[in-house]
């Protein structure tokens, strides 16, 4: 996400200032964090994967978890993982031992509006061209285990020696790939004569939507993911009984090929404090955090680790706390709330063109939306710190009016200067943060008892964060709630699909709607990964490319360098 002035030819690209930033051999990053160089798994000279030996429980319970979230961004981002590198600045800035662990970017982004995922300006990590593109392979190897499980079940409805009989009709299991790509989300396969197999229809999610991707974040251990994964639920028999990975003797192979993709990566900052990189779900069609493993590897490494989740807190910061802290024993001691003045400005009813245009009234207006992503903090026993990523635009006019706002509701809000200045733009949140987790009036809790039922889960998140009055469903939906049922997975969280750009299902409704309520469309269901999940209004799993990708602007010279990559 850019930040650029008017005389943005003067502006450096995040491109062109990850280039120009010194690096240093991820050999000096490691022994900074007391690890033994000789543990390392090198990728080159400034990428490596750490051993999950190097965990180590008891330290966890002692160091300091934050979690980096927003208010409901405008369509670019409003800056999560520039903050979130900008705070690890800040804290080893004062004196404090910290790591960044963040979600690795996904291809479809990259080329697609979004762009990459490793900060912006001088908050950034680094390689900044080999983490947007490829990295060190993760995202390669959970495409080949989830479609060597596709192609294990469409062997297995060839075969005659050893056919488990499975239905096509109900198989639920989806191939996937790393690109927004719209013409893959409905297919048909097997076309061609019976040499190809029997044709059926199959469909495309990308990759950070796949099951496999929520195993590998949620999982615990190698025999743990080994477990997940037989747990995959693919479909039915004619005889009406359920499919499971398990049942094709797939997960040991499945896990084989993640056998490297499990381990998190270490990179580094711009300024050279450390940074793990691992796993990378979308948060508003999946649970949008990444690894367990990677959050725990660095709160074996660190004193204080800065994390974040996708998206609005009504989508990441609900699923990291509901769905990812159960499953890793986590807890988180601090939360960071980001807002930007701009989305301010567009919640209270700016359109696109006047974002950067300072509007006191728009600001007012739109501080609505801060206001309920506050209380909804709070709903999980954290009164957050409101950390305002500041724009060149920012009037202070407007930047004073959400200070004293927020000190009205009994929070602290910090404007953050890390795009433009880095750690030292960061260092008055950096202390904000370290005295509201000294302050001990921090106390986590779920939102929800797995032992409701599917609906009251559903129910409760509809209407205590996003706040809507009820939930409809639809027949489609009520009839996979019912197999859900069924199938006894009912007693597990949930993972809402849902429009990031509204508290709502409707991405028009922006501010603090009321008077609304949700549709649950669909379901789907991880039953490996252990969420159900309800699909709200239009969302989709496939998300397709924009009208100008940002693909357009890149390109890379004879002599291997590249540009247009954001």
């Amino acid at each position: 996400m850019k930040q650029v002035s008017e005389e943005k030819k003067t502006v450096p690209s995040d491109l062109e200032i990850a280039q120009s930033a010194p690096i240093r051999h991820i050999n000096e990053i490691a022994t900074r964090l007391g690890i033994d160089i000789n543990l390392l798994e090198h990728y080159g000279k400034y990428k490596a994967k750490l051993p999950l030996s190097l965990i180590d429980e008891s330290k966890i319970k002692k160091s300091k978890l934050v979690l980096v979230t927003a208010i409901s961004p405008t369509p670019a981002g409003e800056g999560k993982t520039t903050m979130s590198i900008g705070l690890n600045e800040g804290l080893n800035k004062i004196g404090k031992k910290g790591i960044v662990v963040l979600r690795e970017p996904s291809l479809g982004p990259v080329f697609g509006m979004k762009g990459g995922a490793a900060g912006g300006g001088y908050s950034q990590v680094i390689p900044m061209e080999d983490i947007n593109l490829h990295f060190t392979g993760d995202f390669s190897a959970i495409e080949k285990a989830n479609n060597l499980l596709s192609a294990l079940i469409d062997n297995n409805i060839q075969s005659k020696s050893k056919s488990l009989s499975i239905d096509p009709r109900t198989i639920v299991w989806k191939r996937v790939m790393d690109m927004n790509d719209r013409a893959l989300r409905q297919i048909v396969i097997g076309l061609g004569g019976t040499a190809n197999g029997v044709p059926r229809e199959d469909g495309f999610n990308i990759t950070p939507a796949s099951e496999v991707m929520a195993i590998l974040c949620m999982s615990n251990s190698i025999s743990d993911l080994k477990n997940k994964l037989g747990n995959i639920f693919i479909g039915y028999t004619y005889n009406k009984t359920p499919v499971y990975a398990r049942d094709l003797k797939a997960e040991g192979a499945m896990a084989l090929l993640l056998k490297d993709a499990i381990k998190p990566n270490l990179v580094q900052t711009i300024e050279g404090n450390p940074a793990i990189l691992h796993g990378g779900p979308f948060a508003n069609i999946a649970q949008g955090t990444n690894t367990i493993l990677a959050t725990k590897m660095g709160l074996s490494l660190a004193d204080y680790v800065v994390t974040e989740a996708g998206f609005g807190a009504d989508l990441g910061a609900e699923k990291f706390m509901n769905i990812k802290c159960r499953a890793g024993n986590l807890k988180p001691d601090a939360i960071v709330l980001v807002a930007t003045i701009r989305a301010l400005r567009h919640h209270g009813g700016a359109r696109k063109e006047e974002y950067n245009i300072p509007s006191i009234e728009r600001v007012t207006k739109g501080f609505s939306n801060i206001e309920k992503h506050i209380e909804n903090c709070r709903q999980f026993g954290i009164t957050p710190v409101v950390g305002i990523n500041h724009f060149i635009t920012d009037s202070d006019e407007e930047l004073n009016f959400v200070i004293k706002k927020c000190e009205s509701m009994g929070v602290k809000a910090v404007v953050g200067r890390c795009w433009e200045l880095g750690g030292v733009g960061m260092t008055d949140l950096a202390h904000a943060v370290v005295e509201n987790i000294d302050a001990n009036t921090n106390h986590f809790n779920y939102l929800y008892d797995l032992d409701l039922s599917i609906e009251d889960k559903i129910l409760t998140i509809a209407t205590r964060i996003y706040g809507a009055d009820y939930v409809e469903y639809t027949s489609v939906a009520r009839s996979k709630l019912k197999i859900i049922n069924e199938l006894g997975y009912d007693k597990i969280p949930v993972c809402m699909a849902k429009t990031q750009k509204s508290f709502s299902d409707n991405e028009t409704k922006i501010g603090r709607p009321t008077g609304f309520h949700i549709t649950v469309r669909d379901f789907e269901f991880a039953a490996g990964a252990g969420f159900v999940i309800p699909i709200l209004g239009d969302m989709m799993r496939m998300p397709g490319l924009p009208a100008t990708p940002a693909s357009e602007d890149m390109n890379i010279d004879d002599n291997g360098n590249i540009v247009g990559l954001s």
